[in-house]
Order: structure tokens, then sequence, then C-alpha cells
């Protein structure tokens, strides 16, 4: 099998391969759609939770899942993303890995953000955190600023139409 190896932003990523920051050698990475898997999500709640009922709680129960775990289901993606560990197709090419690019001096501080950023808190609540416990908040604010958490606005399907 013959490899082209090319460098990670001068085509489009394969559907299930993605070069090395260097480019040297291709790396198996998954590649997957938010809006199919949020779907499989959906219905597993969906199942779970008709099953509990005794009948089917149809599109209602889906709307009940979108309104308590859309944002954050997204943001764990999202996470994903950053990391490097899935390819989401609707996310943000360039930010795919960023976090084994940026940051690597700051990973425990950075750790510590993440977690709160997938726990549902805001950049505010992230630099309160850090002014509480004595954390320079230049850095604080440097991370925050790469992620860009409020650019992270993928719509659900029923906040389409």
């Amino acid at each position: 099998m013959t490899v082209k190896v090319v460098t990670p932003m001068s085509v489009p990523l394969p559907t299930n391969v993605a070069t090395t920051l260097a480019g040297e050698w291709p790396l198996p990475v998954i590649t997957k759609s938010v809006h199919a898997d949020c779907r499989e999500e959906e219905d597993r709640h969906k199942w779970i939770q008709s099953q509990k009922a005794g009948y089917d709680l149809g599109e209602g129960c889906i709307r009940q899942w979108v309104d308590e775990h859309w944002t954050g289901y997204l943001r764990a993606r999202w996470v994903e993303h950053l990391q490097g560990k899935c390819f989401w197709v609707e996310l943000d090419r360039g930010d795919f890995g960023l976090l084994q690019r940026e940051f690597i001096e700051y990973k425990e501080l950075l750790d510590s953000i993440l977690d709160q950023l997938k726990s549902g808190k805001e950049n505010l609540n992230v630099i309160v955190w850090a002014v509480k416990a004595g954390i320079p908040t230049e850095a604080v604010q440097q991370i925050l600023y790469a992620l860009n958490l409020n650019s992270l606005r993928l719509k659900h399907r029923f906040e389409m139409a």
C-alpha cells in the first residue's frame, strides 16, 4: 500500500487518517460525526427511558436529552478533538490536536481547566477559580483565549429549523 505523505494543513483529512505534526508518517485517527454519534446517544437514552416507562416516549424524550445533555455532550467531543483523540468532522479542523502542540509546559493547569470546562463551567468561572486558588491568571487567560470556548456554537438538529 502506498501512502502519500502530506502536511497537516495542505489537504482535508482523509476519512480515517491524519498526519503527524511534522507530516512524516500518517497516523490512524478515529473520525466521527458529532451529529451521527449524538443520534446514537439520543436513541440509547430514549430506549432506556421508554423501557422504564413501558412504552415509546418518542421525540419528547429526545428533546429532553437535548435540553439536559447537548451542551455537555458537545463540550466533551470538543475536548476529544482538541486533545487529538478523535477527529469530529463538524468541529474546526485547525483545532484538531491543538493541545498536543500548545501549552505543554502548563499540562497540570490545562488539565484542571479542561475538567472545569467539561463539567459545564464558563470562562469567568475558571478565572474566578484561578484567582481564589492563587494561580496567575495570565496563563489561565492565555489558555482560555486559545481554546476559544465561545466559538463552539454547533447547533443540534432540533435547533436548526
